[in-house]
């Protein structure tokens, strides 16, 4: 019998997590490490980029901290070579401007688009040859639920995570036969800096949360579990999919809960 045990070990391998500064990202990094990987934690924000590394060492786990600048070609260019190719790479940035789509600027619209979208293509353009030609691994990009539903104010950011679900698609069939599989996971509510604003408004919050199946908001470490499924054999015939973990968000239909018979009632019925 095959050890099934072993199917989320991820010892000896190497991720690249490009944001791992916070949120999360930072929490995915936790749950590489935590089952056996080296991570590279790469941000922006360099600082706390090194603050993820020490908590991964503390734990004893493996990681170094590397400067990554999604939205500037050369940083992603100067990150691949110093890396080359990791059996796991992770995209996780992403920026919003909450505003109607006919009131956002140009540069607005770039600025959305830069990091979002042509940031992740710059990602997977680096890396995923490289990962081919050393023989496979795992790409996992982070997209919303915003790919499949919308709301007003978010027109842009939900095309930019429509537009990864699609790379993301394109990548899993160009570089299947290669050994490549890319994946994207579809978060729906968690309580990150990108979405600090929402929980200083506690009506707007508490609308989040109910619209969920389990009436809450995620945080960063529930989205782990789907990430270390996705980097590890466990995962090894999933690729071009679209993993919701969104606490039923898309499952449930609108924002009012009508009212259903007991089972009392269905008894007496």
């Amino acid at each position: 019998m095959e050890n099934y045990a072993k199917l989320f070990d991820l010892t000896g391998k190497r991720a690249l997590v490009i944001g791992a500064a916070k949120g999360i990202g930072q929490a995915g990094c936790f749950g590489l490490a935590s089952h056996g990987a080296h991570v590279v934690c790469g941000d922006i924000d360099l600082a706390n980029a090194r603050e993820t590394v020490a908590a991964i060492k503390a734990a004893g786990g493996s990681a170094e901290a590397l400067h990554v600048d999604l939205s500037d070609a050369k940083s992603i260019s100067d990150t691949a070579a110093a890396v080359g190719a990791p059996d796991i790479l992770v995209v996780t940035p992403a920026i919003n401007v909450r505003k109607r789509l006919v009131d956002i600027s140009d540069d607005e619209f770039d600025r959305v688009i830069n990091l979002n979208l042509k940031g992740t293509f710059r990602a997977f353009r680096a890396f995923a040859p490289k990962m081919a030609d050393r023989g496979g691994g795992s790409i996992v990009a982070f997209s919303s639920v915003r790919a499949m539903v919308v709301e007003p104010g978010q027109g842009v950011y939900a095309a930019t995570k429509a537009g990864t679900l699609q790379m993301v698609r394109a990548l899993a069939a160009e570089f299947g036969e290669r050994g490549v599989r890319a994946n994207v996971i579809a978060p729906g509510v968690v309580e990150t800096p990108l979405t600090l604003q929402i929980k200083q408004d506690q009506a707007w919050y508490r609308a989040y949360a109910e619209k969920s199946m389990l009436r809450r908001w995620a945080q960063p470490s529930e989205l782990a579990g789907a990430l270390v499924f996705l980097a590890s054999n466990a995962s090894s015939y999933v690729t071009g999919s679209y993993l919701l973990v969104d606490g039923g968000w898309t499952a449930a239909d609108g924002r009012f809960s009508p009212p259903l018979p007991s089972s009392a009632d269905l008894a007496a019925g």
